[in-house]
């Protein structure tokens, strides 16, 4: 039992465990000299011409409260780089809202959609923030396995599973691309998505759209393009412009919606930081495609990943964006995914992250950040092999 419980704390909160990526990050922490593997986190530097806008706004004494929403200078540039991307037509003044990353943008979302009870329906694997989010909400996630399905939510799923309800879900929630497996949907698979949401009028979905940037042989789509009045579209820096610890997301909503969004955004942190929103003007604005040498990196990566997995003969679905790859664990090396992991980086000084931190459909897999320089990619792969290899001659 929580010692503290005699406290009386929220129950949400005391039945909730610190991100499963994290935990078994810090727990191999010890086996150096260790290659990472295992978070989001993009190796490049931010690009310089946003740090030096941020150095001005510095100078220039930028330090004092914005709008609760956002400098509006801001929201003009995150309006106007949503229309240039992704045609989306969101009004700056009414539809788009700063937070501290896209991890406050999503709390506030889910916070202020969210009566206790409410029903959300989560794709999985998912980010574990998501579950958190919604039992903090004291919602209920309701899981739709997509494991037999390429790692693509159908409508043909979705449909199924608001039929074995009791009441039709307030929200689902949609990531792509995909956080852990980097599968995105095609045009017409988004469209088929929102053709069967829309008959479900009050039923909202929540766009996790961060890695928007990050699409390889195609451009990204929102699914704000196609289901607009229903949709949250979730967005930010930190993988577009290697911002993670800059801490700017973005909330994209209709004006109805969004009018009471900033309302818990005010009461969770007033507004995003002054000087991040002063970068993310420029970076909006001049920086429009500060992403492409990173994603030819990354692709350049997750080619060299999938060549070592596709030799070692494991199952993967070929990623089409973000920079991760799920694999299967290798057959019949009688191991799940925490304990393949562990050993991984206990022996061979390579961390990624267990598929079960994903949720009960990631048991099986294993996820690879390839958001690491090639040298320690390859490095890694090598050692990948040699322990796949030696599982093997124990078997």
């Amino acid at each position: 039992m929580n010692k503290f419980t005699h406290f009386n704390l929220k129950q949400q909160i005391l039945n909730l465990e610190i991100s499963k990526i994290r935990q078994f990050d810090d727990e191999v922490s010890t086996f150096e000299p260790l290659i990472r593997l295992t978070l989001g986190q993009p190796d490049f530097p931010t690009p310089e011409h946003v740090k030096e806008a941020a150095k001005k706004a510095i100078d220039a004494d930028y330090s004092f409260y914005t709008s609760t929403a956002g400098d509006i200078k801001l929201r003009e540039a995150a309006s106007d780089f949503a229309s240039v991307k992704y045609s989306l037509d969101y009004d700056p003044e009414t539809e788009v809202i700063a937070t501290v990353g896209a991890t406050e943008a999503l709390a506030v979302t889910l916070f202020t959609l969210l009566n206790p009870g409410d029903y959300v329906l989560t794709p999985s694997p998912f980010f574990s923030l998501y579950e958190s989010l919604v039992r903090m909400s004291q919602a209920v996630p309701v899981y739709i396995d997509t494991s037999e399905s390429g790692f693509l939510v159908t409508p043909e799923q979705i449909e199924e599973t608001i039929s074995t309800l009791d009441k039709i879900p307030k929200a689902v929630i949609l990531n792509y691309p995909n956080n852990p497996t980097g599968m995105t949907w095609t045009a017409d698979e988004a469209k088929a998505i929102a053709l069967t949401l829309s008959n479900y009028p009050d039923l909202l979905a929540v766009s996790d759209e961060i890695y928007s940037e990050l699409v390889y042989d195609s451009t990204h789509v929102s699914l704000g393009t196609y289901l607009r009045e229903q949709t949250i579209v979730i967005n930010g820096l930190s993988k577009s412009h290697a911002m993670t610890g800059w801490r700017l997301g973005l909330i994209y909503a209709p004006s109805a919606i969004a009018s009471e969004l900033v309302k818990t955004h005010q009461s969770l942190v007033t507004s995003a930081s002054s000087i991040t929103q002063y970068a993310g003007i420029e970076a909006l604005t001049h920086g429009q495609d500060d992403a492409l040498p990173m994603k030819a990196a990354y692709k350049k990566r997750r080619d060299l990943v999938i060549k070592t997995l596709k030799d070692l003969n494991l199952v993967v679905t070929e990623p089409k964006g973000a920079f991760y790859i799920f694999s299967a664990l290798p057959k019949g090396v009688g191991m799940d995914s925490y304990d393949f992991c562990y050993g991984l980086a206990e022996t061979h000084q390579v961390a990624v992250i267990p598929g079960s931190a994903f949720g009960a459909a990631g048991e099986g897999y294993f996820r690879i950040s390839y958001a690491s320089s090639l040298s320690d990619i390859k490095t890694a792969m090598d050692r990948l092999t040699r322990y796949v290899h030696d599982l093997r001659d124990l078997n």
